[in-house]
């Protein structure tokens, strides 16, 4: 009988490489089932998020990650150069990091991957492609074929493997997700854009620090900075090129050369490829003990940054209550909340990615003027915030918000040690109080909070350096906030005696789901 993994995380990009990492941190066995026989070592995403930057801080090494990394400051002009949106980017975010980073995947992935790899936990079986699966009482079986990366093509010896649970991480053209027979809603987004990778050969001009979107009717194009060092050219495909003519190098250097005066003195070309730009997701996410997550559950256009992004929040989602389900704390009905947390969440910010997308791939050139008159005389609103998670391991009746994020600063716990907020505190729920809970908590909600993992902070004893954490318990209002271990606010308390309600919320909303359920 084949040894039963906790789970099986299948894919290895940023969402499989985060979600083993994480799952390896809290101490579960975890195998990787990766097709291709390496990590990619090439640039896909380019933009990460305050918030992806934090949870590559919960599962790998954040400062070697960011080592060639820099603000990703975004502007979308029209042809004639006019400004029509612009997002500027805050280096000192709520959660420890600017809100918008540009940074070279290769790094991210490397800091990841190394860090699984000391867990002891995470088998890595990379050139192995999933062939097939079946699902039974306790476990999935996994059958695996090895990958030939020259034929690409499973053809190689035959393996399986058994987890409790399976995350498949394997992309938008997911080969698990097609084994389960899960349809895909398609919102009529597709587009093709040729994507130039490069290398500076002299320092970065000043005006290639900022991403620029050229919202051009004769062809759409854009540049975005990768850290400092590398820069990304890409040219919307016009109709009768193709994807061969586009490709070549004479193509690129052509295109370079029309649009931004730069040839082989300027740069080396890294890589040239046309990416199809689409908007899909998934109809299930769950199906039996298998999830999808990332691109094989959700795609959307890369307009908002927000693909990869996307991708690290769903395998935070399900890394903490898998690590709760399988410690037997909750019941298997809390895996369900998954997918009604997140895809509200994702489907708000697919539609506000085809919007923006829509704008910069307006062809025609009497509809363009109209859109630049409407950008000018101030009817085009800016993109809209992003939700807050709406329901699902939330406080219910909560007179205080829930939902939204919580912040992270630099603190020096009791014993001199200074450092991020999470680095000191763990990967798992915080408890942030003004003044010491033990009395109003009391031995049996303290000794939940113990079993749960979660951190209990008290600002009274622990000091907040960047004064994030109090700032933010005054803007709730509040004395004390419980944060999930992804980073969302639970709930929070108005005094001393909710804050024994906020911790009994805790744990009716962990176990109600079994009656949610029935």
């Amino acid at each position: 009988m084949d040894p039963i993994y906790d789970i099986a995380v299948v894919g290895y990009g940023p969402t499989g490489l985060t979600a083993a990492s994480l799952l390896g941190r809290l101490g579960h066995r975890v195998v990787v089932c990766e097709r291709w026989p390496g990590l990619y070592g090439l640039p896909r995403l380019t933009h990460i998020d305050h918030e992806a930057a934090r949870t590559i801080q919960a599962a790998g090494d954040i400062d070697h990650a960011l080592r060639d990394s820099s603000l990703s400051e975004y502007v979308w002009v029209n042809g004639k150069g006019q400004t029509l949106i612009k997002i500027p980017a805050d280096p000192n975010g709520p959660l420890g990091f600017p809100d918008h980073i540009s940074m070279y995947q290769p790094d991210v992935e490397c800091a990841i991957d190394e860090r699984l790899r000391t867990y002891g936990t995470v088998d890595v079986r990379q050139g192995w492609a999933v062939t097939d699966l079946e699902q039974d009482a306790d476990a999935v079986t996994l059958r695996l074929r090895g990958w030939n990366a020259d034929t690409v093509t499973a053809d190689g010896p035959h393996d399986q493997v058994r987890a409790r649970y399976v995350i498949a991480a394997d992309g938008s053209r997911s080969g698990v997700r097609e084994l389960l027979g899960v349809e895909r809603q398609d919102f009529g987004f597709n587009e093709q854009w040729l994507n130039i990778d490069t290398e500076w050969l002299r320092p970065q001009p000043p005006e290639y620090a900022v991403g620029t979107q050229y919202c051009d009717p004769a062809r759409g194009h854009m540049t975005i900075n990768i850290g400092t060092r590398r820069q990304r050219f890409e040219f919307a495909l016009l109709p009768g090129e193709t994807t061969e003519e586009m490709t070549t190098p004479e193509s690129a250097w052509r295109l370079l050369r029309q649009y931004h005066d730069l040839g082989p003195d300027d740069l080396r070309v890294v890589r040239r490829l046309v990416y199809s730009f689409e908007a899909r997701i998934a109809t299930r996410w769950r199906v039996g003990r298998v999830f999808l997550a990332g691109d094989a559950a959700h795609t959307m256009p890369p307009y908002l940054g927000q693909g990869a992004c996307s991708g690290m929040r769903d395998a935070t989602n399900l890394a903490w209550k898998l690590h709760l389900v399988l410690g037997e704390q909750t019941p298997d009905t809390l895996l369900d909340t998954y997918e009604s947390e997140r895809r509200p969440h994702v489907t708000v910010l697919t539609h506000a990615a085809i919007g923006l997308g829509k704008v910069a791939n307006t062809h025609d050139v009497e509809a363009a003027a109209a859109r630049d008159a409407a950008f000018a005389a101030g009817r085009i609103p800016p993109p809209p915030p992003f939700p807050p998670i709406s329901n699902g391991v939330l406080r219910q009746n909560a007179v205080t918000p829930v939902g939204i994020l919580t912040p992270q600063g630099r603190i020096r716990t009791v014993d001199g040690t200074t450092g991020r907020f999470d680095d000191l505190t763990g990967f798992g729920f915080a408890l942030v109080t003004a003044e010491d809970p033990t009395e109003a908590l009391g031995p049996e909600r303290l000794a939940l909070l113990e079993r749960l993992g979660c951190a209990v902070v008290s600002l009274d004893t622990v000091e907040d350096l960047d004064g994030r954490h109090g700032a933010y318990l005054r803007r709730l209002g509040a004395v004390g906030y419980l944060a999930r271990p992804d980073f969302v606010l639970f709930g929070s308390a108005v005094d001393r005696t909710d804050l024994g309600t906020l911790v009994d919320d805790l744990n009716a909303a962990l176990f109600g789901t079994v009656r949610t359920a029935v």
